[in-house]
């Protein structure tokens, strides 16, 4: 298994922010994992995201990462993945 960090950023109150990350082997299986980072908050979910992805070669995936901020500030958080076969 690899484990790593693919990008760090910030999603501001309430809103929605939308990043991409390219030329991922075809036949990697990648599992993305969002973290919030500040504010360190032990209550309700802080953010919620989705993926998307489009074959951008016959061997190679882009991969969309929406992130969802739920609350009422600013949230720092990163995007991790881990590829489960390689």
């Amino acid at each position: 298994m690899i484990l790593g960090v693919q990008f760090r950023g910030q999603v501001p109150a309430n809103t929605s922010r939308r990043w991409f990350t390219h030329s991922w082997p075809e036949a990697w299986r990648v599992d993305w994992t969002v973290v919030p980072t500040w504010p360190m908050v032990d209550g309700n979910a802080q953010v919620e995201w989705k993926i998307q992805m489009d074959r951008q070669a016959s061997n190679l995936i882009k991969y969309f990462i929406e992130i969802r901020n739920l609350t009422g500030g600013p949230v720092d958080i990163e995007a991790r993945y881990a590829v489960l076969n390689s």
